[in-house]
């Protein structure tokens, strides 16, 4: 069935909560293992009934944030996800504390336990009203960056239509683009702030009410990191700092020489190439025809995989007024439906950001035979590992999308890989010190962000633009406001991803071989036994780091 034709229905939460709790009870008093099961089974399926709505609903709204209907079902699922969340905890306190708990670990395994137990950590009912806000909130972030029409060129433009001139191979192109890119932030300073900051200060109440002494703990258990803690995330950072960074700022140098400036200012930092970074050939439906063509010749499992994406019309990759600028893949459960969300701009993003959200949406189309939602998407990290060897793996074909400019597109990709890492720890480590110091001001926070800059991108040179000097660049990371602490999560992967690659420049079959069964293990494990499956190196190894910082490099000084 084509996504036009996936039929939306509001779930009725008065139902929802009798059918619930008719089926805790009776999981309470279950006399066999063989009725507990039947219940785990039956309240799943209201589960999956309430989160094929909830999929629908966001992608819609996402398609368009001006659609009036599906903005008021947007704010209903604001309100109603968090009384779920709470129906689902009493389930999992009746999971964990059965008699048959044995019995059903033997049926589903550990690990829907393991979540299970962090998951009460995170809610009791006393926090149901701050959850609702949070989620309003929320919103009114991703409403305030969707909204914006910023003038440029004669035009107004979305912000992913605007990054497309901030990649351009004329200098003065790309710098205007960025000024008016950060205006746009810059204007809406006060507003964004004013959000975060009741964020920050909600979230910090919301950890006190259930225990803990700051939001740190509450946001790592909320992700389910049952594997790893801030301490090893904290050592992870400070060897990214040994042995990561100074690479890229000497790799930074040359990026300057290759531009044949001075020195790099900030708008100068995505481009690696003189002319530009290539730009794929064709139009939104010819990248996508090409990518076909590419998946059906990389394995069977994915030429199934992306056919079934088209002939169900599972994508929507232009950009356009009122959409929401990010990207993403979700999965509508009832209809076995992964759904690819994306900006094309016609940059090379166009072709990152579809075999990214191509690679999460594989692995959920190879997971979706597991009878419970826990395991339908790993951890974060684990579901980004998909997303970024996905990237790579797509090498091979890289000349259908960008013709003799192939290896120029390659050596591109792998470099702006690299460059992010010291970013991506920049804004973990930005969250930590927010949450374990909630009460300090928005200009504080902006200037220890500058700090935290300083120490992982020595490099970066603002031009004199105040509003990025005052370190407000993060007023542009959705993840902060929206998704706290899920950022590292693609530092984590990233790393895993250029252990893939490395192991695929000699011999590709067995690293995708490695590669699928990642995916069709899908969550039903932690982040580091699924490592193991995958026959990859744990990032919180130091010398995983100088490993893999060690090939990239020389990679990219042999072919820049």
């Amino acid at each position: 069935m084509k996504f036009s034709q996936f039929v939306y229905k509001r779930p009725d939460l008065t139902q929802i909560q009798s059918q619930f709790k008719e089926q805790v009870e009776q999981l309470e008093r279950a006399n066999s293992a063989e009725k507990a099961k039947e219940c785990v089974e039956k309240i799943n399926r209201i589960r999956e009934d309430f989160s094929t709505a909830h999929a629908i609903c966001m992608i819609r709204f996402c398609m368009n944030t001006k659609d009036e209907f599906y903005k008021k079902e947007k704010d209903y699922f604001d309100s109603a996800s968090p009384v779920m969340d709470g129906l689902v905890n009493d389930y999992y306190r009746a999971l964990v504390d059965s008699k048959f708990k044995d019995e059903l670990e033997n049926v589903y395994g550990k690990q829907l336990f393991s979540i299970a137990n962090l998951a009460i950590k995170t809610f009791k009912p006393e926090i149901l009203e701050d959850l609702i806000q949070e989620n309003k909130l929320s919103t009114q972030y991703a409403e305030l960056v969707s909204s914006a029409q910023i003038q440029f060129n004669g035009k107004k433009l979305t912000i992913p239509q605007l990054r497309a001139f901030a990649l351009s191979a004329d200098r003065t192109v790309r710098k205007q683009a960025s000024e008016a890119l950060y205006s746009f932030f810059s204007s809406n300073e006060e507003k964004s702030d004013e959000i975060y900051d009741r964020l920050v200060k909600l979230r910090t109440k919301i950890a006190h009410k259930l225990g803990y002494d700051s939001f740190v703990q509450l946001g790592y258990d909320r992700l389910t990191r049952s594997d790893y803690n801030p301490q090893m995330v904290k050592n992870l950072r400070q060897a990214i700092k040994e042995h990561l960074v100074p690479v890229v700022t000497k790799l930074r140098d040359k990026q300057a020489e290759q531009l044949g400036v001075g020195k790099l200012k900030y708008y100068d930092l995505s481009v690696i190439l003189r002319e530009g970074n290539p730009r794929p050939m064709g139009n939104e439906d010819e990248i996508v025809l090409r990518a076909k063509k590419m998946y059906e010749e990389m394995s069977n499992e994915t030429a199934e995989f992306f056919n079934f994406m088209l002939e169900n019309e599972l994508l929507d990759l232009k950009s356009r007024d009122g959409k929401y600028p990010g990207g993403f893949c979700n999965f509508v459960v009832n209809y076995k439906s992964p759904f690819i969300f994306a900006n094309f701009n016609g940059t090379e993003h166009d072709v990152e950001v579809l075999t990214h959200e191509a690679g999460h949406a594989f692995q959920v189309y190879r997971s979706r035979h597991f009878d419970i939602l826990e395991y339908h998407w790993p951890t974060l990290e684990a579901c980004e590992i998909h997303s970024m060897s996905m990237e790579f793996f797509a090498w091979p074909w890289m000349e259908y999308f960008y013709g003799e400019k192939a290896q120029k597109a390659q050596l591109v990709h792998l470099w702006g890989a690299l460059n992010f890492i010291p970013y991506g720890v920049c804004v973990d480590e930005f969250q930590h010190y927010v949450y374990e110091t909630p009460n300090a001001t928005p200009k504080e926070r902006r200037k220890l962000w500058r700090e935290i800059e300083k120490t992982y991108m020595p490099e970066i040179d603002y031009d004199g633009n105040k509003f990025l000097e005052n370190g407000g660049r993060w007023h542009q990371q959705g993840h902060i406001f929206e998704d706290p602490f899920y950022y590292i999560d693609y530092v984590l992967a990233q790393i895993c991803a250029f252990q893939f690659w490395i192991r695929s420049l000699t011999d590709k079959e067995s690293a995708f071989r490695d590669y699928v069964n990642l995916c069709d293990t899908g969550g039903s494990l932690p982040f580091t036994k699924l490592l193991n499956v995958a026959k990859l190196s744990s990032p919180f190894e130091e010398r995983t780091i100088k490993f893999v910082t060690e090939h990239v490099f020389n990679w990219i000084n042999s072919h820049a």
